[in-house]
């Protein structure tokens, strides 16, 4: 097996504490909100949310995929911290194990977030990575966190406590 990682940022004008209270601790509810063209649902089928759960998430009829599952590796809640694998369906195809994903949420010099994220991928085997798939992958991830980013500042008022 094979370990590919790649780090990213992406800024928000929307404070860490906000932005992560919407993106990671109320997704499941906000998520399909703001993209129903993608995602319908999701639901924890083992656990209660925190370390350990498994989610399933279910795209949109007619997408590519049908569902993913990922598993919560950590929050820290502290220090706007999300890590989780993606363990079945989705984008896994028959080349990778999973793929595992550290967010952290920091407070931007002049207001609002930085985004950093590391992405791993693990390969089954010696199979490689399709670039030009990553980076469609990337487009759509970061696609979906404008759609959040303009829900919220749409709506001011909300994920403020």
């Amino acid at each position: 097996m094979g370990v590919f990682s790649y780090e990213d940022e992406a800024t928000s004008v929307i404070p860490p504490a906000r932005l992560f209270k919407s993106f990671v601790l109320d997704a499941d509810n906000l998520i399909p909100k703001v993209a129903p063209q993608h995602f319908t649902g999701a639901e924890n089928i083992e656990g209660n949310g925190g370390p350990g759960t498994i989610k399933k998430i279910t795209f949109a009829e007619g997408l590519e995929f049908k569902y993913m599952k990922h598993k919560v590796e950590e929050i820290d809640h502290a220090n706007f911290k999300y890590c989780y694998s993606i363990i079945e369906g989705g984008p896994l195809g028959h080349t990778l194990e999973k793929i595992s994903y550290e967010i952290k949420m920091v407070a931007a010099p002049h207001g609002g977030s930085i985004l950093k994220i590391t992405s791993k991928y693990h390969t089954k085997g010696d199979a490689s990575i399709n670039e030009e798939e990553i980076n469609a992958g990337k487009e759509k991830a970061a696609g979906l966190f404008k759609a959040v980013e303009a829900y919220l500042l749409a709506h001011p008022d909300t994920y403020c406590n």
